[in-house]
């Protein structure tokens, strides 16, 4: 019989048996891959950090990520990927393979069950509706581009909003159908980045950074309210890995701790290193390498006018002509609906479990218009603070979870009683260090916060944990041997 002490959300879990897991080609590997090849991902890379919401294909620093070349990015691609892949997603993963429970349960052995409420459950819903802003924000630009309407322009806004409705009610009530297209939505992007580099490899050998620092430095950008942009200098090599690491694994962050859910539908270990490895790891450097070769490509044959764009889908007119472009612009935003959806339903079913007597069409449908809002007032289209603020956000969440893991023997440990002090105190610390570039005078003083905030959150909970700062363990008969000794 389960712990009377126990809150209802955790008393009531269940394990899943290993009779109804499947294999990693089948859920984790199509699942992490059909994100990181969602177009806002990988359009981007070359760009790093774009001058504002408004001139997103611009980089705020003169020749992007690509300013010492090839070989440079795509290593700092590489080893994003691995960071993604096995600091990141493999620790929740295999909490949830051996215990059986998805994130918000098995979170409780690091914040406890009375903390585990808020995180990193809510957290990881209220998170969604960041994505679904910043999913809205994109997806309408690229319906709206064919027609010549911008950032922010009101066609563009208007989409925007009305993409946030719709991906919010599907998630709610229609995501079974969604969840059908989902699966084939990845040949989009797959097709897109195949088109593009075969129309821009035989520049590569003509590519010069020097080109593209030049026209970044010479660039300039007036907004809508007159005020002027110019990117600043290029950055240093060590500076150019670091912008990559923010990006890429501030963009991952919450698909790491998300792994706890993948790893409850795995039935051993090989299904979640496999899938882990195919659909984060070769699947980053195949969208975000192909992404830099691509734009070095069309710099280097000059398909751009402007030689200070370095936005990946921005050589589409170029390569396959306007009209063309148009057709693949909306079908890769069209490809996008369902894992807007899918955040929609990730975050209703953390409502649900953490707050159930909350009716989801109102949590929902408030968290709806925070997408909307961020939408439309740009803050989703500047995505380094964005990822900066997730990778800070659950950066931590994820290290606390591998030093637990450890600590306990590589096994789930079990809920822990109230709000285990070693799991907060090592958020909260963490998260300070993963927004450091937000606090005034430590701008650009820890390079890679997102890194940062993991590494803070694994030490600070190893140290308090060896410390005794934990709560006791609760009896939870839950957890079940069968699920324990899977893998």
């Amino acid at each position: 019989m389960k712990h009377a002490g126990l809150p209802n959300y955790v008393a009531s879990a269940n394990p899943l048996p290993l009779s109804r897991r499947i294999p990693w080609y089948l859920s984790t590997a199509p699942s992490y891959a059909a994100v990181m090849l969602w177009f806002v991902f990988w359009q981007d890379v070359p760009v790093g950090s774009g001058l504002s919401s408004e001139a997103g294909q611009y980089s705020s620093f003169a020749g992007g990520v690509l300013s010492h070349g090839l070989a440079l990015a795509l290593a700092g691609v590489v080893i994003a990927a691995f960071l993604c892949c096995f600091a990141f997603y493999l620790a929740p993963a295999l909490l949830g393979l051996k215990s059986g429970f998805p994130l918000y349960i098995v979170g409780t052995s690091t914040y406890g069950v009375r903390g585990g409420f808020l995180m990193p459950g809510f957290l990881m819903g209220l998170l969604q509706f960041g994505w679904l802003g910043v999913s809205s924000f994109f997806s309408a630009l690229l319906l709206c581009a064919p027609f010549g309407y911008g950032v922010l322009t009101p066609p563009h806004l208007i989409v925007a909003a009305l993409w946030a409705i719709a991906a919010a009610f599907m998630g709610l009530k229609g995501i079974r159908y969604v969840a059908r297209v989902g699966t084939f939505s990845p040949i989009v992007p797959v097709v897109t980045l195949i088109i593009l580099a075969a129309g821009t490899f035989r520049g590569l050998a003509r590519f010069e950074p020097r080109t593209i620092i030049d026209a970044g430095l010479g660039a300039s950008v007036t907004l809508k309210s007159q005020a002027v942009l110019h990117a600043g200098p290029a950055l240093s090599g060590t500076q150019v890995l670091a912008l990559i690491l923010t990006y890429i694994v501030g963009f991952f962050a919450t698909a790491g701790a998300a792994g706890a859910d993948f790893g409850m539908n795995s039935r051993h270990n090989k299904d979640v290193f496999f899938g882990g490895l195919v659909g984060i790891g070769l699947t980053t450097v195949f969208a975000g390498g192909l992404a830099l070769l691509v734009v070095a490509g069309g710099h280097g044959l000059g398909l751009l006018k402007d030689g200070a764009v370095l936005r990946a889908t921005s050589l589409l007119p170029g390569v396959i002509g306007s009209k063309a472009s148009a057709v693949l612009m909306w079908l890769l935003a069209l490809a996008a609906f369902p894992s807007s959806c899918f955040s929609t339903l990730i975050a209703c079913n953390s409502f649900k479990a953490t707050l159930p007597k909350v009716n989801p069409f109102l949590s929902v449908g408030l968290g709806t218009l925070a997408s909307i809002a961020i939408a439309i007032s740009g803050l989703a289209g500047n995505l380094i603070p964005v990822f900066t603020i997730i990778g800070a956000s659950f950066g931590p969440i994820c290290g606390a979870m591998a030093a637990d893991y450890l600590l306990a023997g590589r096994r789930w440990s079990g809920p822990r009683a109230g709000f285990n002090p070693a799991g907060w105190i090592s958020w909260a610390l963490g998260f300070i260090v993963g927004i450091a570039d937000f606090i005034p005078g430590m701008k650009h003083i820890i390079p890679a916060p997102p890194v940062a905030a993991l590494l803070t959150g694994f030490l600070v909970y190893s140290i308090l944990a060896k410390a005794g700062l934990l709560t006791r363990t609760l009896n939870f008969s839950g957890i079940s041997q069968t699920s324990r000794q899977s893998g």
